[in-house]
């Protein structure tokens, strides 16, 4: 038996009792958490008053029970139809934001059932009528090409059944992923599919999950025919940000407005009301369509400095497609042309793309660009490295063969701009709201 296990029985404590540790003269209190398999073995977690959680080491520390856990009946959060009310479809896949806090034990749990997800966004039932359904349970970096599918066809199911809109709950690390492929796969949209996350988990009371949730329902009843992404357009509570699905990238690993729409402006912000400030395509008044075939076999390569040829050419032998994220205006180690005139030789498309994030490829520039077209690259114009990867994958799987280049320089969903605005670089990096 652990330290651990044996201080906690002696006080006949056990995970969602109410506790107070006295150590070096501090005193804590709050929900005891259960022990998760990377806890050291002298370290209890508890919950603290303020939602945030304390590791403490028992070593030399004084433990008390305060309370025992009161058990409560969970009620189903479901609300009652209101006829006045649009009616919306919430498809939870897992993330952060597909979380509830267990008031018993203080844990965060993901939401498996309909109930569990009414459970974590009871707000969200004040603007509009929900249908909830849980899709996937996984942390977005789980997330599949055949996940993006599922989702597809759900949102097309629901929204050719009545719903106003949808709301697909999802993980943030790859939200922009799902964004894109549901861009390309959902055509003659006849309500917005909206994406919205959480970087902090409902338990913190910075969690930004609650005015991410709410402001994703007002969007989902609003006069949209796209895919967008909602999330905070800035660190403090107050404003969201509408991104379209195809233009956004999360630009940072913790903060609430981490997501930026890339070389454009917003389509729209959102407090009370949703105000649109730039051009997006409003619903139809017929079917939406689905076209969700996928090929998955297609590679996304990074340029670097010491990228060998065998590497890259292990890297990208036997794939159907490749996306090459290059430097500057699309660029690659002229020592890598070989592999790719091979991969084009063989009708393997090769897509050039900038990991500048920022800006457009312009292969016609310097000379290393022009021995690239002569090879068989594509441009990828200015689209994101991993829209492009995504366009490529759908391409593939729903476009003749001869038309494959053609589609991959055709702008379908928003992933192509005429021309980029000038300010669009600072307007992005500082937020823009």
């Amino acid at each position: 038996m652990s330290e651990r296990e044996q201080a906690l029985r002696e006080i006949d404590a056990e995970p969602g009792d109410r506790v107070r540790v006295v150590k070096a003269g501090n005193t804590y209190e709050g929900i005891l958490m259960p022990r998760h398999s990377f806890s050291s073995p002298d370290v209890i977690t508890v919950k603290l008053d303020s939602g945030y959680n304390v590791g403490l080491s028992i070593i030399d520390a004084e433990l008390s029970l305060v309370e025992k856990r009161q058990p409560r009946q969970r009620e189903p959060q479901e609300a009652s139809f209101d006829p006045d009310k649009p009616s919306v479809a919430l498809l939870g896949t897992g993330g952060t934001i597909a979380s509830y806090v267990d008031y018993e034990t203080g844990a965060v749990h993901p939401a498996r059932t309909s109930e569990d997800i009414m459970r974590s966004v009871p707000d969200i039932c004040e603007v509009c009528n929900v249908e909830s359904e849980v899709v996937a349970r996984k942390l977005s970096e789980n997330m599949t090409p055949d996940d993006w599918t599922a989702i597809a066809e759900a949102a097309a199911e629901k929204l050719n059944r009545g719903a106003d809109g949808v709301i697909v709950a999802h993980g943030t690390d790859t939200m922009g992923y799902t964004a894109a492929a549901l861009s390309f796969m959902l055509q003659d949209l006849s309500g917005p599919v909206v994406l919205v996350g959480s970087q902090r988990s409902s338990d913190r009371p910075s969690s930004d999950a609650f005015q991410n949730l709410v402001a994703s329902a007002r969007l989902a009843t609003a006069d949209l025919g796209e895919v967008a992404v909602v999330m905070h357009a800035e660190p403090s509570p107050g404003l969201c940000a509408v991104h379209r699905g195809t233009r956004v990238r999360k630009m940072h690993a913790s903060r609430r407005d981490a997501f930026r729409s890339i070389d454009t402006r917003p389509l729209a912000f959102v407090d009370d009301t949703v105000r649109f400030i730039g051009g997006y395509r409003r619903k139809t008044a017929g079917e939406t369509r689905v076209t969700a075939d996928i090929d998955d076999n297609v590679a996304l390569v990074y340029a670097h400095p010491g990228l060998h040829e065998n590497d890259f050419a292990a890297m990208t032998a036997g794939r159907d497609g490749v996306v090459v994220a290059g430097t500057g205006l699309g660029h690659i180690n002229e020592k890598l042309i070989p592999v790719i005139r091979e991969r084009t030789a063989d009708d393997v498309p090769v897509v050039m793309t900038t990991q500048c994030v920022w800006g457009r490829v312009n292969m016609h520039v310097y000379s290393a660009g022009r021995r690239l077209l002569q090879a068989g690259v594509i441009p990828g114009g200015d689209m994101l490295p991993e829209t492009a990867l995504v366009k490529l994958m759908w391409t593939l799987a729903n476009v003749p063969p001869g038309e494959v280049a053609t589609t991959m320089q055709r702008n379908l969903a928003g992933e192509i701009t005429e021309r980029t605005l000038y300010d669009t670089f600072r307007f992005c990096c500082i937020g823009g709201a």
